[in-house]
């Protein structure tokens, strides 16, 4: 597998070495994105984790049954990661918001200030949610989340949105902490 990718220290698992239902998914990723994405990598070093993690995070990013479209929830990922110094995860999820919004500019302004971006009422509303969310949980109120609820939003789209931030608080930590590094492909994707 790829060297380097995160902080010296923490064992980086060869492909060989994983079980048979990881090393599937890991070669499955490879041949559909056409890289490994790091994360994976790092993940895999802890298979039941892996598992765990990955099972959650396909459900949470999934199309659901809510109003959030797959941009919506990625946007929601760049921008609280960028709270967290995610490094990884605004680089890796800013190239997937620009491919799913089919929009080069969306990740960086999302990333740097959505208060900003060329976004909808709607998705800024979502977005203030997710970082009063990010960044203090506690003090969410009945008029924070009416606030969603007058942008069309449902209380289900509301635990999307709280569940989405609180997986990514967890992973941007995760990957801070292993110092995991953005593939060089991250970069580029969804930009022309």
């Amino acid at each position: 597998m790829t060297e380097h990718v995160m902080r010296e220290g923490f064992d980086v698992p060869a492909l060989d070495d994983l079980p048979e239902d990881i090393r599937l998914r890991l070669i499955s990723v490879q041949e559909k994105s056409g890289f490994l994405p790091n994360i994976f990598v790092a993940l895999a070093r802890r298979p039941d984790e892996f598992r765990a993690f990955f099972a959650y995070h396909d459900v949470l990013l999934g199309q659901g049954n809510g109003r959030l479209t797959k941009a919506d929830k990625e946007m929601i990922v760049v921008t609280t990661s960028a709270l967290n110094d995610c490094q990884y995860c605004v680089i890796a999820h800013g190239a997937i918001l620009r491919i799913r919004a089919k929009n080069p500019l969306i990740a960086d302004q999302v990333a740097v200030n959505y208060r900003k971006a060329e976004i909808t009422e709607a998705q800024r509303a979502m977005l203030d949610f997710a970082c009063r969310v990010a960044e203090r949980s506690s003090e969410v109120s009945d008029a924070d989340i009416a606030v969603l609820l007058e942008q069309g939003f449902s209380r289900e789209d509301v635990w999307d949105i709280t569940a989405i931030t609180a997986f990514f608080a967890m992973s941007n930590r995760i990957a801070n902490v292993a110092a995991v590094k953005p593939n060089p492909e991250f970069y580029l994707m969804g930009r022309q």
